[in-house]
């Protein structure tokens, strides 16, 4: 089931998921991240995180292809001092259009639509493409901490203006 954005703008709007984007968004995140399976040896958190319950809070947001369809997504959560990229996943197959970086200038947005100052984010160390594109964005290494099973690179964005 092809789940589409919005048919007057196919392709330039990321607009926040609904219920029945659910499917889309499970689908979109096993996608992006089941690369990563063999290479970190465990399944990735975002592809076992609740994508109902994020949806349902509106934490999930969406955009699509030239037909609509879900390919790209960014889960936020916004604290008192700086908004929380948990997740951000572009389909293999829209990657490489500039999707990706549509979907950070519009966390950058966000987080400025809601008055906060950074914008924070953690990525597996052993998602090594991850450390060379988030500087790109202006984010800034801040620190690597494990977690349990999870060794992460923490990184931050100030927000100027």
């Amino acid at each position: 089931m092809t789940h589409k954005i919005a048919e007057s703008t196919p392709g330039n709007v990321i607009r926040p998921a609904e219920a029945a984007d659910v499917p889309a968004v499970k689908a979109v995140t096993d996608a992006a991240y089941h690369h990563y399976i063999a290479r970190i040896g465990r399944v990735p958190a975002p592809m076992e995180s609740n994508h109902a319950q994020n949806v349902a809070m509106g934490r999930v947001y969406v955009a699509g292809d030239a037909e609509g369809a879900v390919v790209g997504l960014v889960v936020v959560y916004a604290n008192d001092d700086h908004l929380y990229l948990d997740n951000i996943a572009v389909h293999p197959d829209a990657a490489g259009k500039g999707l990706g970086g549509r979907l950070l200038a519009f966390v950058d947005a966000h987080a400025r639509a809601l008055a906060l100052p950074e914008i924070r984010l953690y990525t597996n160390a052993m998602m090594w493409e991850n450390q060379k594109i988030y500087p790109r964005y202006g984010y800034e290494f801040v620190e690597r901490r494990v977690e349990g099973i999870y060794d992460r690179f923490h990184y931050r964005k100030r927000l100027t203006g």
